[in-house]
């Protein structure tokens, strides 16, 4: 009787094998809830918190001092600090905090510096007196920074030396709003003696519901606006990341991302702290340090966003690139012209792309170790669909407007597969309650909330941002709803574009985008390029790209302008900026900089340079687009 038994035995794990390849059921119980609803774990975790009125970061790092003291928790330019080391260092910070500067419980504080371990101590300082803080980008100077420290009603804006040129032009505009400025560097941190315990009564008072931090946004499209991180957004951000990634004492995680930002804030830090493993902090991104810092602190993650990957990878050989021992490269916004190349080159096993939002909600997980999900922000199975369709779903755009079209009974129009929309986040009560929203900006936060949209009453809350869904369930990340642009009454990806014109070998980057034209509805595609290393306008072969072009994209996609430009504009946390290149379009009256612009007039066989005789022609019609 054995051998029917263990016949059976072998067809059970044939079939459950085949049903786990085609719904992709293994995949869904370990990444499906996406963001949409915390795990059982996560709840139980969050109660048992708050049970034990322990519910700040500071509350997971006292922990872990108590459990592994002399475990690594920094290593920053060579220094290492154990748990025990740096826990000392926050306590001398926050008792200089209350006995010299007056920080009141609850009270807003702004920080502005860039990547140190005394931002660190700061930042965890501010949370053990029970402190709010704000959290200013150390790039903003002028308009930006008085703008973001006036919107969080902050007394001091407590800042590192290093960026005293960003501040001090500010100093009269800071001073008539009541704000003090009050800077820092390493040695007056060491200075600092009193190692008495803050007391837990300035942090008794924190509830999960409590507003613990401000994040701002990039400001890519006006002011930055400050995204409310409460006590239970941060805490479980923190314990779900460590989970998912599995994260454990010995390891550790390098980033270079500015501590300013969600990504390195909610992906990096506090998961780390959870864990109880170590942080790798490079003070900011160069081609010339990234490696040596991950290889000789015996990194095994790394963390990437926007277009860093982009950078190593046209960037020179580095002799510490493949002498590391990284097993994850975790992060966002890594683009499939670069995802394969950046794995080969460096020699990491695993891709672990994610999409996710400060200001979102919703988030997508691939932990990518082959081709079928390479590219990819994530993949939907069958569970994921009995659970979570009709809270998460994708709907068509008009995307000249901006606006979600409606069929003839005034109802959202769902995606078909393959096909790009908006994703949709269903607002019930609960998930109301812990949305994301804008620190005194209501307008802001209610404009991210939609009604009315499959059947009256009910309530969306809109991502702004374009995926879409293959017959495999591969979700793939599209474009940002307001980069996406229509020509010829067809929709173009910007990062479509991007991507396939970035396979040009003469290109080391592109950035596209969509202009307004004279006469023409829509807008034209434009790229602005980057020649690889060694290549001038006089050896760059105008013809192949245009050949490769009209290869690679539908005809409505194929850019007709480009912008030859030494090199592109990203923010701090390295997105590409796209908004002064829109605004000056193609005319050459407003084209600045050094940048040369080329076109690709109808029937001709390669881009040729666009002049003010080109562009009136365009203008009085006498040359049409195509």
């Amino acid at each position: 009787m054995a051998l029917p038994i263990i016949a059976g035995a072998a067809g059970a794990t044939a079939l459950a094998a085949y049903l786990n390849a085609k719904y992709h059921i293994a995949y869904d119980v370990a990444n499906a809830r996406g963001g949409l609803a915390p795990s059982q774990d996560a709840i139980d975790f969050l109660g048992d918190r708050v049970a034990r009125k322990r519910v700040l970061t500071y509350h997971v790092f006292e922990d872990q001092v108590r459990k592994q003291p002399n475990q690594p928790f920094l290593i920053f330019e060579g220094k290492t600090w154990s748990y025990k080391d740096f826990f000392q260092a926050i306590t001398r910070v926050g008792n200089w905090l209350v006995n010299d500067l007056g920080i009141g419980v609850g009270e807003v504080v702004a920080i502005d510096g860039g990547n140190s371990a005394e931002y660190l101590m700061l930042w965890f300082a501010l949370d053990a007196v029970g402190a709010t803080i704000s959290f200013i980008n150390w790039n903003l100077t002028g308009p930006g920074l008085i703008h973001c420290a006036k919107l969080c009603n902050t007394r001091y804006l407590i800042t590192d030396a290093d960026v005293k040129n960003n501040v001090e032009p500010c100093r009269t505009e800071l001073e008539e709003l009541g704000i003090k400025i009050q800077y820092y560097d390493p040695s007056f941190f060491a200075s600092l003696s009193d190692t008495t315990p803050v007391s837990e009564s300035r942090r008794e008072g924190v509830t999960i519901e409590s507003v613990r931090g401000l994040i701002y946004t990039s400001g890519t499209t006006g002011l930055p606006k400050g995204v409310v991180m409460t006590t239970g957004r941060e805490l479980l951000v923190g314990h779900t990341t460590a989970k998912y990634l599995g994260l454990k004492p010995g390891d550790r995680m390098y980033t270079c991302m500015p501590l300013y930002h969600g990504a390195a804030h909610g992906l990096c830090t506090t998961p780390t702290i959870h864990a109880g493993s170590a942080i790798v902090l490079g003070r900011k991104f160069s081609h010339k340090t990234f490696w040596p810092e991950v290889a000789t602190s015996g990194a095994t993650h790394i963390q990437y966003v926007g277009e860093l990957c982009r950078y190593l990878l046209n960037g020179p050989t580095n002799p510490y690139e493949r002498k590391h021992k990284v097993q994850v490269a975790w992060g966002n916004g890594m683009r499939p012209d670069v995802w394969e190349p950046f794995r080969q080159r460096f020699n990491i096993p695993v891709i672990n792309e994610l999409y996710a939002a400060t200001d979102g909600l919703g988030a997508t997980f691939n932990r990518n170790a082959g081709p079928f999900t390479a590219h990819t922000i994530g993949l939907r199975g069958l569970l994921w669909n009995w659970k979570f369709s009709d809270q998460e779903v994708r709907v068509k755009m008009d995307v000249d407007t901006e606006d979600i079209m409606r069929d003839e009974n005034g109802f959202a129009i769902r995606c078909e597969v393959n096909e790009p929309g908006q994703v949709l986040h269903r607002l019930t009560p609960e998930v109301l309650a812990s949305t994301p929203g804008y620190y005194n900006n209501e307008a802001a936060t209610l404009n991210r909330r939609i009604s009315d949209v499959f059947e009256k009453g009910d309530l969306w809350f809109k991502s702004g941002d374009m995926m879409r869904q293959d017959k495999d369930g591969r979700v793939f990340f599209v474009d940002r709803l307001g980069d996406t642009f229509r020509w010829k009454s067809e929709n173009v990806s910007t990062n479509e574009v991007a991507d396939m014109i970035g396979d040009f070998p003469q290109i080391a980057e592109t950035n596209a985008y969509g202009v307004l034209v004279p006469g023409y509805d829509g807008r034209a595609g434009a790229a602005s390029i980057v020649m690889a290393d060694g290549i001038t306008e006089s050896t760059f072969d105008f013809q192949g790209l245009a050949r490769h072009a009209r290869a690679v994209l539908p005809g409505y996609a194929v850019p007709l302008f480009l912008r030859v430009t030494p090199a592109l504009e990203y923010t701090g946390t390295l997105k590409i900026q796209k908004g002064r290149l829109k605004s000056e379009g193609v005319d050459p009256d407003k084209v600045t900089g050094e940048d040369k612009i080329y076109w690709l007039p109808p029937n001709s066989d390669r881009y040729l340079p666009f002049t003010r005789k080109d562009w009136e022609a365009i203008k009085s019609k006498s040359v049409r687009l195509t």
